[in-house]
């Protein structure tokens, strides 16, 4: 009878059901900030390897949001066998801890691309997203042939990293913060999160980079792929032996 005034009284019953997601809610999270290890120490002769996207690596990861591409590909690799033989290394927290969203996904339409930096050349990634069926006869993936012809807008670069910053992106702006992104990433990397030199830098690495197969100009593609040859990059698992991430799990 009790059961049966619950599910008769609507309001009751939403205000019970909030509470019990609110419950369930709490227990899966609350541990996660109390627990150390939730997000991993991953650092090569002192210096942390995962570090906040360069300014082009960011405007490509706009693009990648802007263009849906997180609706049917994921970022996130499964700790299972079978994922990490398709895929690579399963996923690490401290991989995710300077996307603002994170792109763990919910689907999978196509390949998860977590680990898909490095593995074909910019001009395959080009040709990809111009006319994907002529490298993968199967792909269902829309053409993006407009990436190639649209020059990048980059001048609101620094006000993107300053709202990243306010989140707890280390990107610098002062000499104190740059000099505290050197002890932590080393003087080469610290150079790229510099929010003074945001500009600079995306043209800089365009021009060093040449993704999308033309220097007279900075497009879209070029910044989408710069993003996508990074994804996954950032950590040489061959540094560390196979037990140091299973205190992870």
């Amino acid at each position: 009878m009790k059961h049966e005034k619950i599910e008769t009284n609507s309001g009751l019953l939403i205000v019970l059901t909030l509470i019990v997601i609110s419950i369930g809610g709490l227990v899966e999270i609350v541990p996660l900030y109390l627990i150390d290890s939730t997000v991993e120490t991953v650092k090569v002769e002192g210096k942390d390897t995962i570090r906040p996207y360069t300014p082009l690596e960011l405007a490509g990861r706009d693009i990648y949001l802007r263009e849906g591409c997180y609706t049917c590909h994921s970022q996130m690799i499964r700790p299972f066998r079978d994922e990490a033989l398709r895929y690579g290394h399963y996923s690490l927290a401290a991989e995710s801890q300077y996307d603002h969203p994170f792109q763990w996904g919910s689907k999978r339409t196509g390949p998860d691309l977590a680990r898909v930096g490095g593995k074909y050349s910019n001009q395959w990634h080009v040709q990809h997203l111009i006319a994907p069926r002529s490298v993968v006869p199967e792909s269902i993936m829309p053409n993006y042939p407009w990436l190639m012809d649209t020059l990048l807008r980059y001048k609101d670069m620094p006000a993107r990293m300053r709202a990243l910053k306010k989140v707890g992106v280390p990107y610098s702006e002062t000499e104190e913060e740059y000099q505290a992104n050197v002890e932590r990433f080393g003087e080469e990397v610290a150079g790229w999160l510099d929010i003074r030199r945001a500009e600079q830098n995306l043209l800089k690495q365009a021009v060093a980079g040449n993704y999308d197969g033309d220097n007279s100009d900075v497009t879209e593609m070029d910044a989408l792929v710069a993003y996508l040859q990074v994804l996954g990059t950032m950590v040489d698992f061959s540094k560390f032996d196979e037990g140091y991430f299973a205190s992870f799990r």
